[in-house]
């Protein structure tokens, strides 16, 4: 891709890392503004860095994405800083505890929903008002999950979850079609990022086991999940809207 979304106004959550970080680099690599969020300060402001030093524009904006009032206050702050919003990429999410569901606490399935679900919804509510005070079109991309398309043992909070955005996709892409806004999801399959990192140091054995169901015969690493997150969100994707894109190295289809 070569100025897929040049000159525009990008808003990446969860960037203080992982996909979130590549997805922000790319966004910029494309020539767009970017607002890096995340409740990381250290590391956000590093991606910012990053990008500066790679010749990109970019600001970091504190937010945790399940409080209402700061998600609105994320983007009314992007506005100030660059004038308006193009394009948003909502990707904060967490793993939570991953258990059966009889043993699944009520803090942690509150804890994945607040996050991976509530922050999704408080996102999109809040740049589709920003679009429509616009007048303008906008397209905005969240991260859901091959888990937000099939089941996955031990991880009932993450896939009720994951499910929900998929669902929160499909409905607002309805709603706002005719208003030019299009609403899309990326779902990885098993990424290399620090997330993964920490699951498997709490469990060895997992690696090997998770591997074994990549048809691909790897994992993807975050690059691959960010470019389809920034091409979603370019022109080039103008026809696409309501879907949710799998980057799963072919896992979900055995």
């Amino acid at each position: 891709m070569t100025g897929t979304v040049q000159d525009k106004v990008a808003l990446v959550t969860g960037a203080a890392g992982g996909i979130g970080r590549s997805a922000a680099q790319i966004f910029a690599r494309e020539g767009a503004k970017v607002v890096v969020s995340d409740l990381q300060e250290d590391n956000g402001q590093e991606t910012v860095e990053l990008i500066k030093k790679a010749g990109g524009d970019a600001a970091f904006i504190r937010c945790d994405v399940s409080k209402a009032q700061e998600v609105e206050s994320l983007v009314a702050r992007t506005v100030e800083l660059y004038g308006r919003l193009d394009c948003a990429y909502n990707n904060a999410g967490v793993e939570g505890d991953w258990t059966r569901l009889h043993e699944c606490s009520e803090a942690n399935f509150d804890f994945n929903y607040s996050v991976n679900m509530k922050g999704v919804f408080l996102c999109i509510k809040y740049q589709v008002t920003q679009f429509l005070a616009q007048n303008s079109p906008g397209a905005i991309v969240s991260t859901a999950s091959i888990a937000g398309l099939v089941g996955s043992k031990n991880a009932g909070a993450y896939v009720a979850a994951k499910h929900g955005v998929v669902g929160l996709t499909k409905t607002a892409a309805l709603e706002y079609a005719t208003k030019g806004i299009r609403v899309n999801a990326v779902c990885p399959g098993v990424i290399r990022t620090p997330m993964l990192e920490r699951m498997f140091e709490t469990n060895p054995k997992m690696e090997a086991a998770m591997l074994g169901f990549e048809p691909i015969g790897r994992f993807g690493v975050p690059t691959e999940i960010g470019e389809a997150a920034v091409w979603l969100c370019s022109d080039q994707a103008s026809f696409v809207t309501g879907h949710a894109m799998v980057v799963d190295g072919g896992a979900t289809a055995c």
